[in-house]
């Protein structure tokens, strides 16, 4: 019989046997899926759960270590943990990559992308500081309105993610998405004095180059989408032509042409090339350090003082595809988004219609996307669109044009924004009223390159004369440019009559004439008639004068390629 196994031996075998299991445990990794796999960590605290808004998405910026993209992170199920999980760390998690030469730690750091949108800005930052009197000037100036910095950053969070991701998709630095703060205090409707448009300013012919469509229906200067994509490719540009972004902010701001030209004076003249080395328009000098002291307050807004409102790192607002033209103010609605907000998400649509032909699609706020789509589909009112487009088959009065499309003078008049006194010339495309048997949406054609053009309408003034001794019908008419059945009719008499010396004869003619009218006869009836020459002559020699000074200005301003909006 076998001696039986003293107890305090067999516990020391029993331990013997359990470490070697978990040494030998230790050794083989888990898999990297299946029921038995253990969570990623002790506690699920840093794993991104899918949410309705999608997290940021952290890509094309180089950081300290790989990371996993946080939408593929997102997209991962997460592994069902077993009823009693393993309290031991993995090699192996499938959340986390294994970072080269850090095989060995037992830590892993989760990949979590920032939760506020301007730490995001400041990783990407990118572009050499400048250090300058000027950039401490405009602090002070930002740090001093904290009001106005309020009003800019609220206004940017519908649009900043956008701008921040499309960088990063681009490799470009991060601070060109401040830019906007620059240009038009982030207002997609600001315009300025000449004429440039959007949270980007482009003035017209530009945005035409980057393919920036305006016509009678929409202005994409403004559209948030187009303008963001047309000004990156022009930055792109731009930093292509100079290789230095300070020259290539520059060129924005001043047109490409005077920074080439401000570089080759400065050649010649044996000088540096850089930024801070031309001669610039006083504007040109300022726009640099402004972004820079933007850039500071993003970078440490302690330090200045400033208070920096949150903006999250989520998207605000989703693109919804269009199949039908809708009325601006049945989009809002079906969306329930104030028509405000509707509008700043959809700037580039200037009339109460959106042509889907011409705009395929509209931007509604994250959370308001779904709804829309719900309720668009359940309405069941018909045409969404309660306006279309008309094209005039000929130059006609407003007047005219409203009795063809079954509107009042007034309304079409206010639709289209034509001024008093002005013809509508022939091949214009105007907004009329859409009746509930057109069934057909506008073409792309006309959605897309519509026009208004208009005339001036020609304003006739009554006029009286006096026939001189061999003066006829014919001749009279033949002088004042009109006809001699408009003079007959002006008379009440025969067009075949004769005049006698000293008869009164009524003319109507346009304004311009009226002047040559008063030197042709000495006399007129109308004491009106005698004092308006002096005015319009007047009245047309400002407008000479002022052209004529105007011109020599315009020459001796560089031919900028854009003009900072004043908005705030």
């Amino acid at each position: 019989m076998e001696e039986p196994i003293p107890m305090n031996q067999l516990t020391l075998a029993a331990g013997l046997c359990l470490g070697a299991a978990l040494l030998a445990g230790c050794a083989t990794p888990f898999p990297l899926a299946g029921p038995s796999t253990p969570p990623p960590s002790a506690s699920n605290a840093n794993v991104i759960r899918p949410v309705q808004r999608p997290p940021a998405v952290v890509n094309a910026q180089p950081v300290a270590s790989p990371s996993l993209n946080s939408s593929a992170i997102e997209a991962l199920p997460l592994p069902a943990a077993p009823p009693t999980a393993a309290p031991e760390k993995v090699a192996t998690d499938p959340l986390k990559p294994i970072i080269p030469g850090d095989a060995g730690n037992s830590e892993v750091a989760a990949v979590q992308p920032p939760a506020d949108l301007w730490a995001r800005i400041r990783r990407g930052f990118a572009m050499p500081n400048l250090d300058s009197e000027l950039v401490r000037n405009q602090e002070q100036w930002y740090a001093t309105r904290p009001d106005y910095i309020v009003r800019m950053t609220d206004r940017s969070r519908k649009y900043l993610f956008h701008v921040v991701e499309e960088l990063e998709r681009r490799n470009m630095p991060t601070e060109l998405a401040l830019l906007p703060f620059i240009e038009s205090a982030f207002n997609p409707q600001a315009v300025s004095s000449a004429k440039a448009a959007g949270m980007w300013q482009f003035i017209p012919s530009t945005g035409r180059d980057f393919d920036l469509k305006q016509n009678v229906f929409r202005d994409d200067r403004r559209d948030v989408l187009a303008s963001t994509r047309a000004a990156l490719d022009y930055l792109q540009k731009l930093h292509g032509m100079f290789g230095d972004w300070h020259l290539a902010l520059a060129a924005y701001n001043w047109g490409e042409g005077s920074v080439g030209r401000a570089i080759a004076k400065n050649r010649r003249a044996g000088l540096g090339t850089a930024y801070t080395d031309l001669t610039m328009p006083l504007e040109t000098q300022q726009y640099v350090p402004k972004l820079q002291a933007v850039k500071n307050i993003v970078a440490n807004p302690e330090s200045l003082k400033v208070d920096l409102p949150a903006i999250e790192n989520h998207p605000y607002f989703q693109r919804v595809e269009l199949t039908r033209d809708i009325d601006v103010k049945l989009a809002a609605e079906l969306a329930k988004v104030p028509l405000a907000d509707f509008k700043a998400l959809n700037s580039s649509a200037h009339r109460p219609v959106i042509f889907a032909s011409g705009t395929p699609h509209v931007l509604l706020p994250w959370d308001n996307a779904e709804v829309f789509r719900r309720n668009l589909q359940a309405h069941n009112a018909g045409n969404t669109a309660s306006w279309t487009a008309w094209t005039a088959p000929s130059t006609m009065k407003v007047a005219d044009a409203a009795k063809r499309v079954g509107m009042t003078e007034t309304s079409l008049r206010e639709v289209n924004s034509i001024p008093p006194r002005y013809l509508i010339k022939a091949g214009s495309t105007l907004l009329v009223t859409r009746g509930h048997s057109v069934n057909t949406d506008v073409s792309s054609q006309v959605a897309d390159n519509g026009q208004l053009a208009l005339a001036p309408e020609i304003v006739l003034r009554r006029v009286v004369t006096k026939a001189g001794k061999k003066d006829t019908l014919t001749s009279l008419a033949q002088r004042h440019k009109v006809t001699v059945a408009n003079i007959a009719e002006w008379n009440k008499i025969s067009a075949s009559a004769t005049l006698k010396t000293g008869q009164a004869v009524v003319l109507f003619l346009p304004q311009q004439a009226r002047s040559t009218v008063r030197r042709a006869s000495t006399k007129t009836v109308s004491a009106s008639a005698k004092s308006t020459p002096r005015t319009a002559t007047a009245t047309a020699g400002k407008r000479t004068s002022s052209s004529q000074a105007a011109k020599p200005r315009m020459a001796q301003k560089p031919a900028a390629k854009r003009t900072t909006a004043k908005s705030n």
